[in-house]
């Protein structure tokens, strides 16, 4: 099987070209790869391949200026019309999976939330996402291609980047804190599982949620860590305590380690339902407290 992949030198992206080392990969990328190419400011000009795995994009970033809130349509919007433009040139593939993500909810609270809510993001990662997914949509219905579309939340596995990474740096460093007792919870997944998740759902098709099942609360997921570097385990910070920092932090500005909006997200629980991918697809992900290697 040929297949052609996105964002291969990106954290996920390695993680599936490792997985598909039988199959031919035609890597695409930025600065190395099988075909160099800025999708955000050309058509690629592509070999067919047989399955297309579409995983790049611009994330982790809060956007602070109009210029990188359009960076985000540039590159999550534009760069997968001028992919599809390329794929209708070189030859159609008979699937393609596109790597979205939970932000096209648009939630910073809920439990258990499945595909059917409504795509309510308001932020330019989350709106860039909602467009993507349905220019994909259209597209593979047009051509009649087969089309699987994964929501991923935090992905988690070694040298893992985005907010787990900078957790994992702040505790390494000795700053970071709980906050309460620390029992918000967040889906994850592991991104090993994610890259097999993709050869079980490439010939079913189908838009899921993808999490480890477990949810692991901030406590949890800090002391996983603080275990794997022998630290002791991260201080607990009562509530009212960090509310007043907070307010602080509002004036100082974000390079402050805490604000309103950071300590409203660590202290909401916002997790997502996997079942529909364990009816569909027997999806059978591992607990990333349990298995995930800073």
């Amino acid at each position: 099987m040929k297949i052609i992949l996105t964002g291969a030198n990106g954290f996920l992206g390695k993680a599936i070209s490792k997985y598909f080392l039988q199959n031919e990969v035609i890597k695409l990328g930025r600065s190395a790869g099988d075909v160099v190419v800025n999708l955000a400011d050309e058509i690629p000009v592509l070999p067919q391949g047989d399955l297309v795995i579409h995983a790049a994009g611009k994330a982790h970033l809060v956007p602070k200026t109009a210029q990188e809130k359009a960076d985000f349509f540039n590159v999550n919007v534009k760069g997968t019309a001028n992919l599809l433009a390329g794929l209708a040139h070189s030859g159609l593939p008979k699937y393609f999976v596109f790597i979205s993500s939970v932000s096209v909810y648009g939630l910073e609270k809920g439990a258990l939330i499945d595909e059917q809510y409504p795509l309510a993001a308001e932020d330019a990662y989350g709106k860039s996402k909602i467009e993507a997914e349905l220019l994909v949509a259209a597209w593979c219905k047009k051509h009649q291609v087969s089309c699987s579309i994964l929501r991923l939340p935090l992905l988690a596995g070694q040298n893992a980047p985005g907010n787990l990474g900078a957790m994992i740096n702040a505790i390494t460093k000795g700053y970071y804190f709980n906050i309460g007792e620390g029992e918000a919870k967040r889906s994850m997944v592991m991104v090993n599982d994610v890259a097999e998740c993709i050869n079980q759902v490439f010939k079913v098709g189908g838009i899921y949620n993808l999490t480890d099942g477990f949810h692991p609360s901030f406590k949890a997921l800090s002391l996983s860590i603080t275990k794997q570097l022998n630290k002791k385990s991260s201080l607990s910070l009562p509530f009212g305590m960090v509310k007043a920092l907070a307010i602080i932090g509002d004036l100082v500005g974000d390079q402050f380690p805490i604000t309103s909006k950071k300590l409203y997200k660590m202290t909401q629980t916002l997790t997502f339902s996997d079942q529909k991918a364990r009816n569909n697809i027997g999806w059978n992900p591992k607990s990333v407290v349990d298995n995930f290697c800073i």
